[in-house]
């Protein structure tokens, strides 16, 4: 089975059902239960302290900040921050966890239902979440198959999570990349997690099965740690394909871990994918019942921020914005900040709108730099805007100017239209020759327009504006056009 696009409810008759386990690494700069640094890229086993090491005696300290990050969470979705949550044992044995099990949370989760809504293309759409409760990370295994060697790094053992989960309510890879970043743009908006995939900061299961409509739901497999939405994309693409392949060939899917090698493009069985029996759960005897007061919640919500859906639902309703843009303008935070500067210094909303959505994205995207790193402030694309809107500038000229902007050419808008020589022709009279000497050289095209052919005119204006070297403004020579061939 090769990899291919499934965005459709149905795939060649069956229906896809997913959902996903997300791992939000939270942005303490200590770990979940010790005070060792949560710092990416140091040395191996240089933040590794007793406690994450296991070291007999030792005993967990919960740490506020990372309870304060979850009900943050909490909050952002609408869901309930239970008032009293418990930890649990998760017993597993692997090389890099030291207790030989994992402190988490099951029975009663810290963070209880909640939603995500999110857009996908026209279409609104609406994630239910399961519970989001608080763990701790495991080590690293390091493998060197070229020497043959293994070894493991518990630099990240202790490190505090935070995992989301949700129902099974995505019925396509395009929904599922979409859930995927509204909940990344969530958790970096709130400022609990930073949102880094190659470092591990956010990490992505997917549950994948098929059924034909109606029926039960199917055997789910779980494609693990999907480091980057386009890798996400082509492996549920991927997994789809093949479990349906492998029903229609009569065999049974067995429930498994898998992972997905960017590679080949396919997904490969690691191992049998456990059940929530086979950790033997308890409640952890060293941990007291985690207990969060109604005061401390109200504290968190009177510090949030103003959140996407919030901030895109003001764009359409103080600035006239349609409700695409608002959505578009509101993917960071920085960027939402920046539409609301430059709409406020120009007056100028929709061609604020339609310049960062197109322009300055196009730029950044190039440059692969984020929004916060644009050369252009937005207050120097303000000024822009305005040359723009009072005719000083064409479209064309202004991009000239923006360029100049961006390359660091200049910094002063009207500046620079003064040493380019970019000021649209504003003399009518010189305009109203240049316009009668189109016309009188450009007979064929003149009798086609009175024959009602558009093209025609559209070369008309065309020849003009070359004559005018781009300076003129060309609905002022649309018009011209018109009221001397007598037109409507």
């Amino acid at each position: 089975m090769k990899a291919g696009a499934s965005s459709s409810r149905l795939v060649h008759g069956w229906e896809v059902v997913i959902g996903f386990e997300t791992h939000t690494q939270l942005s303490t700069h200590s770990k979940i239960f010790s005070r060792a640094a949560t710092a990416f890229g140091a040395e191996p086993n240089t933040q590794a302290c007793a406690v994450d090491l296991a070291l007999p005696g030792t005993l967990p300290v919960m740490n506020k900040g990372a309870v304060e990050r979850a009900i943050r969470f909490g909050l952002a979705i609408g869901a309930r921050i239970a008032p009293r949550s418990i930890f649990a044992r998760k017993n597993y044995f692997y090389p890099d966890l030291p207790k030989g099990y994992q402190i988490s949370q099951y029975e009663i989760p810290v963070v209880q239902g909640g939603e995500i809504a999110f857009f996908l293309g026209d279409e609104k759409k609406t994630v239910r979440l399961v519970r989001a409760h608080l763990e701790e990370d495991a080590g690293k295994s390091l493998h060197e198959d070229f020497v043959g060697l293994s070894g493991i790094d518990l630099n990240r053992a202790g490190t505090p999570l935070l995992e989301i989960v949700t129902e099974p309510d995505m019925r396509s890879s395009d929904e599922a990349v979409a859930y995927a970043k509204e909940l990344h743009k969530i958790v970096t908006w709130i400022g609990i997690c930073d949102g880094n995939m190659q470092e591990g900061s956010f990490r992505c299961d997917a549950n994948v099965s098929v059924r034909k409509p109606g029926e039960p739901l199917g055997t789910r497999r779980e494609i693990k740690n999907l480091n980057s939405f386009k890798f996400m994309q082509q492996a549920i693409d991927y997994e789809v394909r093949w479990q349906i392949g492998e029903l229609e060939d009569g065999r049974a899917i067995e429930q498994a871990t898998v992972l997905f090698d960017p590679g080949t493009g396919e997904t490969r069985a690691m191992r049998t994918k456990e059940d929530a029996a086979d950790y033997r759960y308890f409640p952890d005897p060293d941990l007291p019942p985690l207990v969060i007061p109604d005061s401390w919640v109200d504290v968190v919500r009177s510090e949030m921020p103003e959140l996407p859906r919030a901030m895109a639902s003001r764009f359409v309703k103080d600035y006239g914005l349609p409700e695409y843009d608002a959505t578009t303008l509101t993917q960071s935070k920085a960027m939402g900040a920046y539409f609301e500067a430059a709409a406020k210094a120009s007056g100028q909303a929709k061609l604020a709108s339609n310049w960062i959505m197109g322009e300055v994205s196009r730029r950044l995207n190039a440059q692969e730099i984020g929004i916060e790193a644009a050369p252009v402030q937005p207050q120097m694309l303000a000024a822009l805007l305005g040359r723009i809107h009072d005719g000083t500038v064409s479209n064309n000229a202004a991009r000239q100017v923006f360029d100049a902007l961006w390359t660091g050419e200049g910094s002063d808008v009207d500046a620079i239209i003064e040493a380019k020589g970019l000021k649209q022709m504003s003399d009518s009279g010189e305009l109203e020759k240049i316009v009668d000497d189109v016309i009188a050289s450009n007979a064929a095209n003149v009798e086609q327009v009175r024959a009602g052919k558009d093209k025609a005119f559209n070369a008309l204006v065309g020849q003009a504006m070359k004559a005018t070297k781009g300076k003129a403004n060309p609905q002022q020579v649309g018009e011209l056009l018109r009221r001397k061939l007598g037109m409507p």
